[in-house]
């Protein structure tokens, strides 16, 4: 299957804003006197009630006048994030840890599921079923790299037992 490009204007409903005769904010910006940069200086008179903790870049004195409200930040990946937040966005020390908190929290959601008693689909979830239905080729080709990783670091961890067998000490030997 080869990728094509794909015209907006061939598909129902794509591309619907495209004409600005036609734009549905255009009478909205008007009747709110909104140029080509709204307003940027002046903050919302009420703003989002905080209910949660929610972790915000060094670099903002406040949280944002609307943000998303996810669970808290809790366990290993939790102390992670608010790790990462004590560094400027633009550090590797910032975005690391951020990434590694996710791979934390999939592993604790997954314990999690155990401990309830729920035994989680990690095929179905991760989608296999649906890449095997449509990119078989690179969904073979994932597998056998994964195996062949797996097989690799089980074979060097493996390879570190000592082969020598220990003698057995005759005691009366000497007498």
């Amino acid at each position: 299957m080869k990728n094509k490009t794909i015209d907006p204007k061939q598909i129902k409903g794509w591309g619907i804003d495209a004409d600005p005769k036609n734009d549905p904010t255009y009478p909205m910006r008007d009747r709110m006197n909104v140029g080509e940069d709204p307003d940027s200086k002046h903050r919302p008179a009420s703003l989002q009630p905080v209910d949660t903790e929610v972790l915000r870049s060094i670099e903002r004195p406040n949280v944002s006048a609307v943000f998303g409200t996810p669970e808290p930040p809790r366990g290993l990946s939790g102390m992670i994030r608010r790790a990462a937040f004590k560094y400027s966005e633009n550090r590797y020390r910032h975005w690391l840890p951020l990434v590694l908190a996710d791979r934390v929290n999939v592993v604790e959601g997954v314990v999690s599921d155990l401990l309830h008693g729920h035994v989680p689909n990690i095929y179905a979830e991760k989608g296999y079923p649906v890449e095997w239905k449509h990119n078989r080729t690179a969904f073979i080709t994932k597998m056998a790299t994964i195996a062949l990783a797996t097989a690799g670091v089980v074979a060097l961890l493996s390879s570190g037992k000592s082969k020598k067998k220990a003698k057995k000490k005759d005691y009366l030997s000497r007498y």
